[in-house]
């Protein structure tokens, strides 16, 4: 019997493309990145998500830093889009950090979904995202009611799908695996990470991708889960 519900954060709840999107555009005009020879504000987002989803996906399974993940992602979109490696503008990095935390962009249904949940269930986060970009989204975004816990994998010292994050999680929540279920975005961190823990999963997939075998249970949008909880 369920009691016990973990959500990832970002790409699950917290809609980090649209956040992302909104924030890159700013900087596009701020730091006037035409005068650089980058005239497609849409080829330089989608080369920086290319460039960050890769990097994430090598912090997960811990072999990156998170500061080689931080200096690298808009280094390496700047430098493959033709700009002089001097003219690099280095404090893009920072101000990204200091403003894509406090939009506010949920994925549709969010609250709505949270508020019936949280009647009938004990919610929790448990991310991978950076502490104080975490706390702040959190805060920022009217997510902190809903949420017995957030479990954040730099406390814990270890990344999902490193199964001592997912142990922690249920030891803070007071939570056995048998009533426990797992919901995000990443096949390997969250759906694989979980599942090889023994819990159930549920992979948030709003971009319809290839559902591999091993993934039992998926949905496409999260007023799916009134239906099943």
């Amino acid at each position: 019997m369920t009691k016990h519900i973990f959500f990832d954060l970002d790409h699950t709840i917290w809609d980090f493309d649209r956040n992302a999107e909104e924030t890159l555009m700013e900087l596009f005009e701020q730091y006037n990145l035409p005068g650089l020879g980058l005239t497609s504000p849409q080829n330089f987002i989608q080369t920086y998500t290319e460039n960050n989803q890769f990097l994430w996906a090598e912090y997960h399974l811990g072999k990156i830093t998170k500061e080689t993940l931080r200096s690298e992602r808009f280094s390496k979109t700047f430098l493959q889009l033709g700009v002089s490696p001097n003219l690099v503008p280095h404090q893009f990095e920072e101000d990204y950090v200091k403003i894509s935390p406090t939009k506010t962009n949920l994925f549709e249904g969010s609250e709505k979904v949270l508020a019936y949940l949280q009647k009938k269930y004990t919610l929790h986060i448990i991310s991978n995202g950076f502490k104080e970009t975490t706390l702040t989204k959190m805060s920022l975004s009217g997510l902190n009611p809903y949420f017995e816990n957030v479990i954040i994998s730099e406390d814990v010292g270890v990344n999902k799908p490193d199964q001592r994050v997912f142990e922690y999680a249920l030891n803070k929540a007071g939570a056995t695996k048998e009533e426990s279920i797992m919901i995000g975005d990443s096949i390997e961190a969250d759906i694989r990470g979980a599942q090889d823990f023994g819990m159930r999963a549920i992979f948030f997939n709003p971009l319809n991708r290839e559902k591999p075998a091993d993934v039992l249970w998926q949905i496409t949008h999260l007023e799916e889960l009134l239906l099943h909880f």
